[in-house]
């Protein structure tokens, strides 16, 4: 087995273990084509990502960096043991085994006193952190603040272990001191009042040591547990408590664009919270561009898989817009995804020059009739969307998925439009440029809409030959980049069409080429050998590989082959094609023209079998050889059509001699013995030739008997001479 066809058969047992759709009965998921419903990819704007949308909210912090595997998603039912087996491990590499071990024996007491007196040999940083972290185990927020704050007032160079966890721990500290079950005993005994002024010092005190963990982070304090990141979402969720929606949303956005999970969750907490109020508590909300930022992020994404919008909520956003119009583009693709397409006119006038907005002018355009301003819109929109933005994974209603990268889309459309242009190679390189998101639509241009020729010239001048696979590559089924599967696409429909020797580079398997080069040579015998029993031996060759290799030597990408599935599942064969609205006559002819032939699935086996019925073609009737490629033959398509099969098996039995092995024609062949086969070609001809002379022995007798006696007189007169 090759090895394109080993990975293709691990990816394909991969691919068994995905999701399902119970409507297309079984199989891997199947990528979305754009070509496959252009109306609908050109009416549809594809839903984005709550990930995406929300890390463009806010901004990071400067100098904080990105987080990493020390910023911890939060488990609900861990009660924090995650962060405190976490914390262990970096105080052991970070103290040495001796100093972690005396600061762990001091956590296990109870009260802060003893900790300090008995670390006295501590360095004061540690020691007064630690005393502080038992006080708040023991929930006397006064007394470890008062311990980190006493970290805090160290000399700089005294603290730059626990500078940082100082000021995170006494945010959280002075946190639970602002609500109501973390007042301590003796305030509750003052007024309501003085219980509320101080909860809100308490609050205000939090929020200042959270900024101030974030300023000692930047400024180089060691922060091995990001606490600096944490502490935006430890500052939000005050505000949040506090009523204070747009400062907790800047927060949590600042969080996520940090790429901290807790920041994007918090952000989905509170996007939900908010799409469920009624309207007469949310309206007086969407006057904060934050609040209303966030809603739009949510009604235009999906949020695990399913379609998050909402149409009450996306009316009232609509309509309560204000004049804030820096979300417009947005607000643009919200009120086009619920179908209020003066809305969508309305914001995107307003919205400048994005990417988002040059697609959404180019669908408005299309409503209109007007493909002349859609294709300059697709191409303004290509350019201002990043190459590197990505929506991510979504699911169509068909349940097709599709790795969104705006910009590979917007190409993807306007390439439906350079098509109904009949720019066809034009409409390639759009597609082609997507990779392997778009594939599919790439390799059906390549198959069925570009000539051999455009195709070829557009490989050779822009498709350079990938560098080989090394042999780890192989060995782990790594999957060939598109280039590679461009230019094997391209062997394949060369050797289809008879262009054996110019297939051969295009091939990036070294096994492979030598079979392509097998294949070609013996066609090539086929019409140039001698003997009918050569071309014969040449023709039944090129059969047998076309059978056994013919998916990978001659194999269409798509249909009706699908190559790119490895032929293990068969999806919808496309046939003869009819002009439409989106489909020009010529594409369609182009279309029609370049249908396989036969237009069915595995259609390398019906040319295998006439190949082998070729060979019969060029073989005496009576030879055991005759009997076994039509044997052949009709095993070729015993699984794919059994009708077909007869036909072979039908001609055997008018034309063919009696072979012993025959009662399981199709499926018990001799390999044909083409040297008897030959012998009998010669002995035939003989036999031919003496009943054709029979009638006139006599009349050939006496014409040889003259003959020599002519022969003889000329011989004597000579010599006479």
């Amino acid at each position: 087995m090759s090895t394109p066809e080993r990975s293709r058969r691990l990816a394909l047992a991969i691919a068994l273990c995905l999701p399902v759709l119970s409507a297309q009965a079984c199989g891997p998921d199947f990528p979305l084509s754009l070509l496959g419903d252009r109306a609908q990819t050109l009416a549809e704007l594809p839903e984005g990502n709550f990930a995406f949308e929300a890390a463009r909210l806010g901004k990071p912090v400067p100098g904080l960096g990105q987080s990493g595997d020390a910023t911890l998603a939060g488990y609900w039912d861990d009660g924090g043991e995650r962060y405190l087996q976490q914390r262990d491990e970096i105080e052991q590499k970070e103290l040495g085994d001796t100093l972690y071990q005396q600061i762990k024996r001091l956590r296990t007491l109870t009260d802060s006193r003893q900790v300090e007196d008995q670390g006295q040999e501590l360095p004061a940083e540690l020691r007064l952190y630690s005393a502080g972290a038992v006080a708040f185990a023991q929930q006397d927020y006064l007394l470890a603040s008062d311990y980190f704050r006493r970290v805090l007032e160290l000399p700089a160079d005294q603290r730059r272990l626990r500078g940082t966890w100082a000021a995170y721990s006494l945010g959280r500290a002075q946190a639970n001191l602002s609500r109501p079950e973390g007042v301590p005993v003796e305030a509750t005994q003052r007024s309501e009042e003085d219980q509320r002024l101080f909860m809100q010092d308490a609050a205000q005190s939090a929020r200042e040591a959270f900024q101030q963990t974030r300023q000692l982070a930047i400024q180089g304090y060691a922060d091995p547990l990001e606490l600096g990141i944490a502490s935006l979402g430890e500052e939000a969720r005050l505000d949040y408590l506090a009523g204070d929606w747009a400062s907790a949303i800047r927060l949590y956005a600042s969080q996520t664009a940090h790429r901290s999970s807790t920041g994007y969750s918090s952000l989905r907490q509170l996007a939900g919270e908010l799409a469920r109020m009624p309207n007469e508590e949310l309206a007086p909300l969407l006057a904060l561009p934050e609040v209303q930022h966030l809603l739009t992020a949510r009604l235009l994404s999906r949020i695990d898989g399913e379609q998050s919008g909402d149409e009450r909520i996306s009316t009232l956003l609509i309509e309560n817009a204000g004049a804030d119009l820096a979300n417009a583009d947005r607000l643009a693709a919200l009120s086009y995804q619920f179908g209020r397409y003066s809305e969508a006119e309305h914001f995107v006038a307003k919205a400048g020059d994005s990417g988002l907005a040059w697609w959404l002018r180019a669908k408005l355009a299309l409503r209109d009739g007007d493909a002349t301003r859609a294709t300059e819109a697709y191409a303004k929109a290509a350019r201002d969307f990043p190459k590197e933005e990505d929506w991510g994974y979504r699911r169509t209603a068909d349940w097709d998925w599709e790795d969104v990268k705006p910009r590979c889309r917007v190409d993807g459309e306007n390439a439906i439009l350079s098509l109904q242009r009949g720019d066809y190679l034009d409409a390639f390189d759009l597609l082609w440029h997507s990779g392997d998101i778009y594939w599919w639509d790439s390799a059906t241009i390549a198959e069925r809409v570009l000539t051999l020729e455009e195709l070829k010239g557009y490989v050779d001048a822009k498709v350079p030959e990938p560098k080989p696979q090394t042999a780890e590559e192989r060995e782990n089924y790594q999957p060939r980049p598109v280039a590679a599967q461009l230019r094997n696409l391209l062997a394949r429909r060369l050797l289809r069409e008879g262009h054996y020797n110019e297939a051969l580079p295009y091939f990036d398997d070294v096994e492979l080429r030598e079979t392509a080069r097998r294949y070609g040579q013996a066609r090539e015998e086929a019409d140039n050998r001698w003997t009918a029993t050569g071309r014969a031996e040449a023709l039944y060759k090129a059969a047998l590989i076309a059978r056994e290799q013919g998916m990978e030597l001659l194999g269409y990408e798509m249909s009706p082959d699908f190559h790119s599935l490895g032929g293990s599942f068969a999806l919808l064969q496309v046939g003869q094609q009819q002009a439409g609205d989106l489909l020009s006559a010529d594409e369609a002819k182009r279309q029609n023209d370049n249908l396989a032939q036969p237009n069915t699935r595995y259609h390398y086996r019906w040319v295998a079998a006439h190949l082998a019925g070729r060979a019969a073609d060029q073989l005496p009737q009576n030879s055991q050889a005759f009997a076994a490629v039509l044997c052949k033959a009709t095993g070729f398509l015993l699984s794919s059509n059994l009708e077909d099969a007869r036909g072979y098996y039908r001609r055997y039995v008018q034309h063919g001699p009696y072979v012993p092995w025959a009662a399981n024609f199709g499926r018990n062949c001799e390999e044909p013995d083409f040297d008897a086969a030959g012998k009998r070609v010669w002995e035939e001809r003989g036999k031919q030739l003496r009943n054709s002379l029979r009638p006139y022995k006599y009349l050939l007798a006496g014409a040889g008997a003259l003959i020599l006696a002519l022969s003889f007189f000329w011989f004597r007169r000579r010599r006479g001479e």
